[in-house]
């Protein structure tokens, strides 16, 4: 019997079941859609289909020779992890595509119009790496070209962020929506705080996320305070300098990462969640990310940098406090006065502030966008 849900393709380069914002996706969509996902690894719970790209065929390893001479319509052409997300949707009877990030969109639109695409980008992909030269030099002009040629053309478009949703109506017109990574709701009361006051901080294990300035703020600090890092390995000569740091500190500790499904119940059992990032590109000056609404369902307080959209949730809710800058001096500053009744207050208006916050209203902005270009299909 065919199956009478409208079908809805949704694209994402990453490991699905392990990528926070996709599966959203997936579940805001698996019962009014017949949902087919191509992307990395085993198939995702509920969809119909699933494309597997193989892992051998890295979005990264765009042609070299190609991207120097910046013919980059050759350089898209031959990308093998796109040449595979192609190859799946050959042939296919599509009433909507929601694309993930800017590589997505130029694949959706060669198999349908714009007016079938929903975008979502999750990063501001034309300055995505920019302090680095070689990638502002030979990469950058070909994700504006990538964003200019596809982006644009979409008119259906969210990102994770205020500031980054200026950043593309600025450079590209853009008109973004915002969806925030918002983490799903938890009912769960928030326990008491003892001594010491445990500090928590999870994420990827790269050098310039600020990891290394909070175990230096923490060893600083004249407060009873700890703090525990549950970090992927993403840059394994970082990692072992860190591991090197945790294994000299009496207060800090390096676990390994935990599956998302376990996060919230992992961080649960602390008291603040820690994130100082400095902005060392315009992704980090405008980050709005995952951990901070997961330390909210975690019914912990939170302490975070002076990150503008960050910042501004955490001084609108009452849930934490912000540092003075992005230093680990700033950092111990915030420390050294804290109580564990200033914790339990920040606990309380994370506890008040969760439903608000959480993923359930958010992505219902998707469901609308998709909802709009079903309808005019139909």
């Amino acid at each position: 019997m065919t199956d009478p849900r409208p079908r809805l393709v949704i694209i994402a380069f990453s490991r699905l079941v392990s990528d926070a914002r996709v599966l959203k996706q997936i579940a805001r969509f698996r019962e009014q859609c017949a949902v087919t996902t191509i992307g990395y690894g085993p198939a995702p719970e509920g969809v119909a289909e699933h494309c597997a790209i193989p892992d051998e065929a890295a979005l990264w390893r765009w042609p070299r020779v190609a991207l120097i001479l910046r013919q980059y319509r050759r350089a898209y052409r031959g990308n093998a992890a796109l040449i595979a997300a192609r190859e799946a949707l050959r042939g296919r009877e599509i009433d909507a595509i929601l694309a993930n990030d800017i590589e997505s969109a130029g694949i959706a639109l060669e198999v349908v119009p714009p007016q079938q695409v929903h975008l979502d980008l999750h990063e501001y992909a034309p300055r995505q790496r920019e302090e680095l030269w070689r990638w502002r030099v030979f990469v950058a002009p070909f994700v504006r070209w990538m964003t200019r040629r596809h982006a644009a053309r979409v008119p259906s478009v969210s990102t994770v962020s205020p500031g980054l949703a200026r950043e593309y109506r600025a450079e590209f017109g853009i008109q973004a929506s915002v969806v925030t990574n918002a983490a799903p709701s938890i009912d769960r009361d928030p326990h008491g705080t003892g001594s010491p006051i445990r500090l928590v901080h999870s994420g990827a294990g790269l050098a310039n996320r600020g990891i290394a300035l909070m175990v230096e703020a923490v060893e600083r600090s004249t407060a009873d305070v700890t703090l525990d890092l549950f970090l992927t390995r993403n840059d394994p000569r970082f990692m072992l300098e860190l591991a090197e740091l945790c294994a000299a500190s009496a207060r800090c500790a390096l676990h390994p990462p935990v599956p998302y499904d376990e996060l919230a119940d992992t961080i649960a059992r602390y008291d603040v969640g820690v994130f100082v990032l400095p902005p060392v590109n315009v992704n980090y000056r405008w980050a709005l990310p995952n951990k901070l609404f997961d330390f909210v369902q975690a019914r912990l307080g939170v302490i975070v940098g002076p990150t503008p959209d960050m910042a501004a949730i955490v001084r609108e809710h009452g849930v934490g406090a912000v540092t003075d800058d992005f230093t680990a001096a700033a950092l111990t500053r915030e420390l050294d006065g804290l109580t564990p009744a200033t914790v339990d207050a920040w606990k309380a208006a994370s506890h008040r502030s969760a439903r608000a916050l959480s993923a359930e209203l958010e992505v219902e902005k998707w469901a609308t966008a998709i909802g709009a270009i079903l309808s005019r299909g139909r």
